[in-house]
């Protein structure tokens, strides 16, 4: 290892990370103490509700040389996904489309981006080599007990914002993080200062309050957890509040002031899929089994199963304007499942009366539109 030098290989590694479609690579160590202490105290206040694997692992989670033996440092990448024509407005604002979080209206990102740091280790192996330097790596895309936003922040990709994201003055936080753990010394990158100041646009945002206090999510309380981890019934405190969200929520997102200044992806794989793409409601409520797996194939939604896509759209349904062609598709719904039906004769009843639910929810809705309008990226 003596031969090789460590700062050109920092270049190269940042240099193949961007021809590979990377918008930013950071280095940084391993010391993980304030993040791990963090944690424990959110998992300690059951904040994750049912996400147990949040608590597995012992201290691999914090600990990365536990995870992959000899690990020194991370290399930290991150992947713009805001796709063109997002159509944030126009499905939101109609109760009777369906809204899908941007992240997961294209191909799963988890498969493009392993693929893409596959490549990348394979150049850092190929570059070491040379200089036969030993070099050991193991790239992860949300698909080991990694820390990314911790380690993401301390490689200056960006800062914590309060709704727990990483934001980047020149990106916003319309991307994706992916990982590379290697056993070799690399110089590393200065973490950026939090740049939030007073705002607090998400937490104030946020439909069901899940931001109890900056950088704090109670995911028992957040849409996306509702929509995609929960495996049983929904609290009937959220429904009327999730509104047309049948999958995931980007509202501290779209209410975020940094976020104008995000660009679209360039990945085509990122692009919406036409039949997520401001769907009717309805007409995804008539997909069988066999259509969702088909539609979704590839898909990150196809992870969360039929059960649970009917249940977010039953919700949702119950929250759309009263229409007897709603009725009519719920009623026939009846009898599916168990957990199914209980959100469907929630919705019958919401469809039949809480008009001044419906009311309040309709006008808290717009003025988030409104308020986002102005600052969302061109053609977003």
């Amino acid at each position: 290892m003596s031969e090789i030098d460590l700062q050109h290989l920092v270049k190269f590694i940042k240099q193949r990370a961007s021809e590979l479609g990377f918008q930013q690579t950071g280095i940084t160590d391993i010391d993980l103490h304030q993040a791990e202490i963090t944690l424990q105290m959110w998992l300690d206040n059951q904040l994750h509700g049912e996400m147990d694997w949040m608590a597995r692992h012992g201290s691999k989670r914090t600990h990365p040389e536990e995870l992959h033996a000899g690990t020194q440092r991370i290399i930290s990448v991150r992947m713009n996904y805001l796709p063109p024509n997002a159509a944030f407005i126009k499905t939101l604002s109609n109760p009777h489309y369906g809204y899908v979080s941007r992240y997961a209206l294209g191909r799963d990102y988890h498969k493009l981006m392993r693929n893409r740091l596959k490549q990348l280790s394979e150049y850092i192996r190929q570059y070491c080599k040379k200089y036969h330097c030993d070099v050991d790596l193991r790239p992860f895309v949300d698909s080991a007990p990694v820390m990314e936003r911790p380690l993401a922040e301390k490689a200056g990709l960006g800062w914590t914002g309060k709704n727990s994201l990483i934001i980047n003055a020149n990106a916003g936080s319309w991307f994706f993080l992916g990982e590379i753990y290697i056993n070799l010394p690399l110089p590393i990158d200065k973490p950026i200062k939090e740049q939030c100041g007073r705002c607090v646009a998400c937490m104030t945002t946020c439909p069901t309050g899940a931001i109890i206090k900056p950088y704090v999510i109670d995911a028992r309380r957040c849409i996306s957890y509702l929509t995609i981890e929960l495996a049983g019934s929904i609290p009937e405190e959220f429904r009327h509040l999730m509104g047309n969200r049948i999958y995931g929520c980007d509202d501290c997102q779209l209410i975020c002031p940094w976020n104008r200044f995000s660009a679209l992806t360039s990945e085509s794989d990122f692009h919406p899929r036409q039949a997520l793409h401001t769907p009717k409601l309805l007409e995804l409520y008539r997909w069988d089994e066999a259509l969702f797996l088909k539609k979704t194939e590839g898909s990150a939604i196809r992870r969360i199963g039929y059960l649970r896509w009917l249940r977010n759209i039953s919700v949702a349904l119950g929250n759309a304007d009263y229409d007897v062609e709603i009725v009519t598709a719920l009623q026939q719904r009846l009898g599916y499942h168990p957990m199914v039906d209980e959100h469907i004769i929630w919705a019958l009843a919401q469809l039949h009366g809480n008009k001044s639910i419906k009311n309040e929810h309709h006008m808290k809705k717009q003025r988030l539109l409104r308020s986002v309008k102005k600052g969302l990226p061109r053609d977003a």
